[in-house]
């Protein structure tokens, strides 16, 4: 019987996006960006030295079509990416009003998103005053930290030694529709923290706020303050039933890797495994060699995004890249006969672009052990479509 192994290399995006201009990074409109062909041409100018040298090298990737995806979904060239396909590739179309991580992963496993998403204003307070009452209620403080849009890691500089001085969790936000709590793992409490986040889920989530995340940190002052691997994301629920879900109703067993358990509330995943995206390489080559018949294996690689995109770290975009090539081009010909491995992303985050916020963008479709040919351009549900059908379930 079949496997479907389907992994999303977070905002790994190909441009092209027909709507990007209704999306923004500040007041710039994400028209043009291209993840995947702005790296690629970052390296072929000498651009992109840090830690790697030279033109992008992802000869696997490249190999199933990465460079002719780009080249469908923008009509741009990524240079070092000119090799003749040998897998199936395409490119797809996200139709959900946002360009985040959950309406990407829902989109792509079947659901797009019926809503808008609510956002919080980039102004000093973000929050509305009862949700900041609420919090403090719930984490049995006097105020918050933050109540601002900011990045992760500066704010956890700029706040942390107060946070341990005081024990207010810090609070901030960013373009995405997210509520993010940081807080000290030992002085807070790892447990305490999620604890907060959970109970403060229902409340974002009526106002219709994607996730809560618990950003835990460790360190005694700022140059040692760094966020953990303990990361856990309070996502709403899918609206409707997902791949995983039709995949588990059919009595087949789901494995998530990464944050796909969060991202989908657990709903339709028989269990999870989580780490460094290095470490979900190894899971991932353990799930090639011991899923079992009909099974789905969804997984996400974050660092991508979370490390390189949001930072505009394009040296580090692209070794991330090529790391991942490698890994995945020892897994590759472990893929038995019937089984199928589906690469693909769930938005952008073009390192080169203006901001911090993720781009808009098409992302490539890129199918490996199913032979070769071009899928051509198709909408993000018709990721869930190919894996439903290789499986035998019904979307």
């Amino acid at each position: 019987m079949a496997r479907v192994f389907l992994c999303v290399m977070d905002s790994v995006g190909i441009g092209g996006a027909p709507d990007a201009g209704r999306f923004f990074n500040g007041d710039v409109p994400d028209t043009g960006a291209n993840t995947v062909g702005h790296i690629a041409r970052a390296c072929a100018r000498g651009m992109a030295e840090e830690g790697r040298s030279g033109p992008l090298r992802v000869p696997h990737l490249e190999a199933l079509g990465l460079g002719a995806a780009v080249r469908l979904a923008s009509g741009a060239e990524a240079p070092g990416l000119e090799a003749e396909p040998r897998g199936l590739w395409g490119a797809a179309t996200e139709v959900s009003p946002g360009k985040d991580t959950p309406s990407g992963h829902w989109e792509l496993a079947g659901v797009p998103v019926p809503w808008d998403w609510h956002y919080f204003p980039d102004t000093t307070p973000a929050f509305p005053e009862d949700l900041v009452a609420e919090v403090c209620r719930l984490a049995g403080t006097e105020d918050i930290l933050g109540n601002r849009h900011a990045s992760g890691t500066a704010i956890i500089r700029e706040l942390g030694e107060t946070h341990l001085r005081t024990g207010r969790p810090i609070c901030y936000t960013s373009a995405d529709s997210v509520f993010q709590i940081a807080a000290h793992e030992q002085s807070f409490g790892l447990q305490r923290l999620l604890d907060l986040c959970w109970s403060l889920a229902p409340v974002l989530h009526d106002m219709k706020v994607g996730r809560v995340i618990a950003r835990p940190f460790v360190g005694a002052r700022p140059a040692d303050f760094e966020r953990t691997t303990n990361r856990r994301d309070f996502a709403i629920a899918p609206p409707a039933p997902t791949l995983c879900d039709r995949v588990r109703s059919a009595g087949r067993p789901v494995h998530a890797i990464g944050k796909i358990g969060d991202i989908f509330s657990m709903q339709g995943i028989d269990d999870v495994v989580k780490g460094s995206d290095a470490e979900l390489m190894r899971h991932l080559a353990r799930a090639v060699d011991m899923a079992g018949e009909g099974s789905l294996t969804f997984a996400n690689f974050v660092e991508f995004d979370s490390l390189y995109g949001h930072r505009r770290d394009v040296s580090g975009y692209a070794r991330a890249l090529e790391t991942f090539d490698r890994g995945i081009g020892e897994i590759l010909p472990k893929l038995g006969p019937g089984d199928m491995m589906i690469l693909t992303a769930d938005h952008g985050n073009d390192p080169t672009w203006t901001g911090t916020d993720h781009t808009r963008e098409r992302v490539p479709v890129l199918v490996a052990g199913q032979g070769a040919g071009e899928l051509g351009l198709m909408p993000f549900t018709g990721v869930a479509g190919l894996a439903a059908a290789h499986l035998g379930v019904r979307m």
